[in-house]
């Protein structure tokens, strides 16, 4: 299983440092992650897409069709569209939440942004994720990218992953806690 993992994840980051360089080399680096971004809230909201793109019965012709529709409803950049074609056409959407992964860290490095998990109990508006992000910027001294999740199980509170530094100020952990010391 591990050699299957690994292979995944070279060939995933393979393809997108290819997209990356291709992004800046066609000066449409912004278009590109903008495009990537909305493509990768579609997989985590929509589970008729990512069971598309997931799944092994449908054909090429027919993943190719929604893909088109796709670039054409939400007007993906040249390099974008060429990108998404080229892995419907090869048969490697299955990848594409990967990739998608992956071109992302390397756009945030690149910048020398950190990345930042956050898991929270409420959902939090942008202009509190953007609050959030600034005091962690002050705080790390560098931009920071926030990955953000909403999890109602946490009762109340934060929980902030930053490399291996965690912040967690959530009820639920803090009644595990007092249960442990009862």
């Amino acid at each position: 299983m591990s050699s299957k993992s690994t292979f995944l994840n070279s060939t995933s980051k393979s393809y997108a440092l290819a997209l990356y360089e291709l992004s800046q080399e066609n000066s449409e680096l912004d278009q590109v992650q903008d495009g990537i971004s909305g493509i990768k809230e579609l997989l985590d909201q929509s589970s008729d897409f990512r069971q598309m793109v997931l799944d092994p019965t449908l054909t090429k012709e027919e993943k190719n069709k929604v893909i088109n529709k796709m670039v054409e409803q939400y007007n993906f950049c040249q390099t974008l569209k060429k990108f998404l074609g080229f892995l419907s056409e090869k048969n490697r959407l299955f990848f594409l939440a990967r990739i998608i992964d992956s071109f992302l860290d390397l756009v945030s490095s690149s910048k020398g942004e950190l990345k930042a998990k956050l898991l929270s109990s409420k959902e939090l508006s942008k202009i509190e994720l953007k609050k959030i992000s600034n005091e962690l910027s002050k705080d790390f001294k560098s931009p920071i990218n926030i990955e953000y999740k909403y999890d109602p199980n946490l009762i109340g509170g934060l929980i902030i992953q930053i490399g291996s530094v965690m912040i967690d100020t959530s009820i639920k952990t803090k009644l595990g806690k007092l249960q442990k010391s009862m």
